[in-house]
C-alpha cells in the first residue's frame, strides 16, 4: 500500500485531526465534522484510521543495532512518590559522550520517540527519553488510551517528572557533562521549559513546541534551534513574543519555519510526515548538538 501523505487529505481534515490529537476534539466530534469532507470511497472513519500513526515505520535504527546499547532505566521522581522510567540509548563503543534528553508528544513514550533516541545514539550521544505515563502504567500501545491517560496526569507533576530526566542523565558515568534537549509537540514545549530551568543546558532543539513566558525566556542560556511547521497557526502565533524575549535576553537562537508542512512533520509514522523537512530539520538539530555537546 502506498504511504499516505498530508496531500491526500483536505486541509480542513488535517486541522480537525490536529484538534483531535491535542484533546480539543473528541473522536465523535472529529468524525462528525470530518464527515462533510468524506467521499464515496473514503469515510470519516477511514480518514481517521489513515491519519493514525503506523509505528511499524518507526524503525530507522533497529532495536538490536550493533552500534548501540539500549534499554529501559528508572530514575527518581522529584515528587517523592516512587520512580520514573525512560528509554536509554547510547553508543556501544563506550566512553563519555554528550547527552540529550528526548521529550515525547502528548501520548507518552511511543516507538517513534524511542527510535529518535536510537538515532541520536548512532550519532554518538547518550540519549534518554523519559515516559510521563510511567506512573500511570506506561505507554499502553494504543494511541487513544495513551492520550486519555496523558490528559489525566497532573500537569505540574508531569512537567517535574520529565524535567528530572536532566539531572539524571547528567549524573550517568557515560555523560561528558554537556547536556542538550530535543522534543516534539508537547515535548517541544517541555524542551523550552528545560532551557528556562537549567542555566547549564548547552543546547535545545524544540520542534513545534509551546513557548515559555517572556520572564522565563530571559533565563535561557542554552543555544537554541527552533523548528516550526508552516501550517500550524496555533503554535506559530506564539513565536513573535518568544522571539522578542530571546532577543532582549541575548539568547543565541536560530528559528526555521518549513513551508507547506503540518504540525508533527518530523514524525515519520503519520501522514503529516514531510520527508524533506524532517531530514533538513534533523540535520540542523545534529549540527547544533555537534557544536555544543561534543568535545
Amino acid at each position: 500500500m502506498q504511504r499516505k501523505t498530508a496531500a491526500d487529505f483536505p486541509p480542513e481534515v488535517l486541522q480537525l485531526f490536529d484538534g483531535y490529537v491535542h484533546g480539543h476534539l473528541s473522536r465523535r466530534e472529529f468524525l462528525d465534522r470530518a464527515t462533510r469532507y468524506a467521499t464515496a470511497g473514503v469515510s470519516a472513519t477511514a480518514m481517521l484510521e489513515m491519519l493514525r500513526p503506523n509505528y511499524a515505520l518507526a524503525n530507522q535504527v533497529a532495536r538490536d543495532d550493533s552500534r548501540i546499547k539500549a534499554g529501559y532505566q528508572e530514575y527518581p521522581s522529584p515528587q517523592g512518590s516512587g520512580t520514573m522510567r525512560g528509554y536509554l540509548a547510547l553508543p556501544a563503543k563506550g566512553g563519555k559522550s554528550g547527552c540529550v534528553v528526548v521529550i515525547h508528544e502528548n501520548r507518552g513514550l511511543n516507538p517513534y520517540i524511542e527510535d529518535v533516541a536510537r538515532r541520536l545514539a548512532v550519532e554518538g550521544y547518550v540519549a534518554f527519553a523519559p515516559d510521563a505515563l510511567f506512573p500511570a502504567g506506561g505507554y499502553p500501545g494504543d494511541e487513544e488510551k495513551a492520550v486519555a491517560m496523558f490528559a489525566k496526569l497532573d500537569p505540574a507533576r508531569r512537567i517535574e517528572d520529565l524535567v528530572a530526566a536532566v539531572p539524571y542523565v547528567k549524573s550517568r558515568p557515560e555523560c561528558n557533562g554537556k547536556i542538550g534537549a530535543v522534543g516534539f509537540c508537547f515535548g517541544g514545549g517541555i524542551s523550552n521549559v528545560i532551557a528556562t530551568r537549567f542555566p547549564d543546558l548547552a543546547a535545545a532543539a524544540p520542534y513545534y513546541g509551546a513557548q515559555p513566558k517572556a520572564e522565563d525566556a530571559a533565563k535561557i542560556k542554552a543555544a537554541l534551534v527552533l523548528h516550526y511547521a508552516g501550517n500550524d497557526e496555533r503554535l506559530n502565533a506564539g513565536w513573535p513574543a518568544y522571539e522578542s524575549a530571546l532577543k532582549a535576553a541575548g539568547v543565541q537562537y536560530e528559528m526555521y519555519t518549513y513551508p507547506g508542512t503540518q504540525h508533527g512533520f518530523h514524525n515519520d509514522t503519520t501522514p503529516r510526515y514531510d520527508e524533506a523537512a524532517a531530514k533538513l530539520s534533523w540535520s540542523r538539530t545534529l549540527a547544533l548538538f555537534q557544536k555544543h555537546l561534543k568535545g
